[in-house]
């Protein structure tokens, strides 16, 4: 069972998102919170797997909480996918480096819903990644990079693959794709991915994605 914490401020909407989960096989309300304060409370007491989080709400916001939930989190820490209203939202480039895995329009299907959850559950850190690629570049190109070139000091701690791996994947390229691409099995793009993620200390494929972004490695626009 993928055991699930709603957290929106609306009532109706998270009423309606309570009863699709529990409608649905393989699926479990872990809890509901009305606020992002709330969350952070009953993710601590309830533990669940993934963390349905709006993002905009009074108080607390969900950028906050993702970040709050994450740091005080016992492993293994949930998956936490946002809903948001708009796929271009400066709050949603927030929640994504703060380790959410991800981010969904709250005008989603019933079905792309339940599939977004299982696909954060399972690992899939970025759902729709090259929505999640539009959405990095458009705030990361109103800067300039940290690091040009790729040459933080992070960086430099990976391997010439995990660099290549990482700068695919930043891409919006699947783990699939990136084999193709480098001549390699998926399961060693997911082993290098992870390799990376451990020496950067992100807790999402989606920060990864973010730093990428951020330090020079990818650049907005670009060919990859």
């Amino acid at each position: 069972m993928i055991r699930v914490l709603v957290v929106d401020d609306q009532f109706l909407v998270r009423s309606g998102l309570v009863a699709l989960l529990r409608a649905a096989p393989g699926m479990e309300v872990a809890g509901e919170a009305a606020d992002g304060a709330e969350a952070v409370t009953l993710a601590a007491k309830t533990r669940p797997d993934v963390v349905l989080m709006d993002i905009r709400m009074p108080g607390m916001t969900g950028i906050e909480a993702t970040r709050r939930i994450l740091a005080e989190a016992a492993e293994p820490a949930p998956r936490i996918l946002i809903l948001t209203t708009f796929d271009l939202d400066e709050y949603v480039y927030g929640a994504l480096r703060a380790g959410a895995s991800g981010f969904l329009l709250k005008d989603a299907g019933p079905e792309r819903l339940l599939a977004a959850v299982t696909a954060v559950y399972g690992g899939d850190a970025l759902f729709a990644p090259v929505v999640t690629r539009r959405l990095v570049e458009a705030f990361t190109a109103r800067a300039e990079p940290e690091s040009p070139g790729g040459s933080s000091p992070g960086l430099r701690a990976l391997t010439t693959r995990e660099v290549e791996v990482l700068r695919l994947v930043a891409r919006g390229l699947t783990n699939a794709e990136a084999a193709d691409r480098l001549f390699i099995s998926e399961a060693t793009v997911k082993t290098h991915l992870n390799r990376t993620m451990s020496k950067l200390s992100l807790t999402s494929r989606a920060q990864a994605v973010v730093l990428a972004y951020e330090s020079g490695l990818v650049r907005p626009g670009g060919d990859g």
